[in-house]
């Protein structure tokens, strides 16, 4: 019903900037909220942060006051864009959406994310 496209990943150094956008298609009905995750080998998959559909957003402590979550509701595009970059933040990311369903439920769906490297 839904699909989740990302692109902007890649190479960048230690200090760089990147813009990871995600886009949305297929049967949006509302959308509860958004959100960027990531995974880097052999870790667990983290939140990044999240953004509801009240535009409020909440970030993982660990990219706090560096990444900042947008979105423009005209495209169907949520954005990450990524300020000093750390080789910690080598990872690949992910983007999430809760959809709300006519009958009252959520569905949830993932892209198939995006990779990050920094070097130092």
């Amino acid at each position: 019903q839904v699909q989740l496209v990302e692109s902007g990943g890649g190479l960048v150094q230690a200090g760089g900037s990147l813009r990871l956008s995600c886009i949305a298609s297929g049967r949006i009905f509302s959308i509860n909220l958004m959100g960027w995750y990531r995974q880097a080998p052999g870790k667990q998959r983290e939140l990044v942060g999240i953004i509801t559909s009240d535009g409020i957003t909440n970030y993982a402590d660990s990219v706090k006051g560096r990444f900042t979550i947008s979105g423009d509701n005209v495209k169907n595009t949520m954005y990450l864009q990524m300020n000093s970059l750390k080789p910690e933040d080598t990872a690949v990311y992910y983007c999430k959406l809760i959809n709300q369903t006519p009958r009252g439920g959520t569905l949830e769906y993932w892209g198939q994310g995006t990779q990050v490297t920094v070097s130092s």
